[in-house]
């Protein structure tokens, strides 16, 4: 007996919103990357996207517990000598609060190219208005 894989044109990706207000970031993180990688269903494949659209609103109001948000540095190499750029978690929430949440899953993702293409159906916005109306999100509370 084999077990049935999912054909591409079989697997139905639906919309999910998710608020972040006062929800704590790495275990938000692990609930999106298991939406966007399809852990959720059934019809899960390894090798295959089975994965849905999350849309992230409120990225702004996101917490970090402990003493994080001023300790924790995110670090990127501009590929210069001496181009070692850093920025706090405080500081980065300020300036690009979704670029903390993306860093977040991404590093809950494969670092492949599927991993990179489940990366792309993750919409983060740092207030609560999105432009993802009409795809008619499923509002989740994670």
């Amino acid at each position: 007996m084999a077990t049935p894989l999912p054909q591409k044109n079989q697997i139905e990706k639906e919309w999910f919103l998710v608020d972040a207000e006062n929800k704590i970031l790495g275990r938000l993180a692990s609930k999106i990357a298991l939406i966007l990688r399809g852990k959720n269903k059934p019809i899960f494949t390894p090798h295959l996207d089975t994965g849905d659209f999350v849309i992230v609103i409120n990225a702004r109001k996101v917490k970090l517990t402990g003493k994080k948000l001023k300790d924790k540095i995110y670090y990127h190499y501009t590929g210069y000598p001496g181009g070692l750029k850093s920025i706090t978690a405080k500081d980065l929430l300020q300036t690009k609060p979704e670029e903390i949440i993306r860093k977040a899953v991404w590093g809950m993702l494969p670092k492949t190219k599927l991993g990179r293409k489940m990366l792309s159906k993750l919409k983060v916005y740092p207030e609560n208005q999105h432009p993802h109306e009409a795809q008619q999100p499923k509002k989740i509370d994670l």
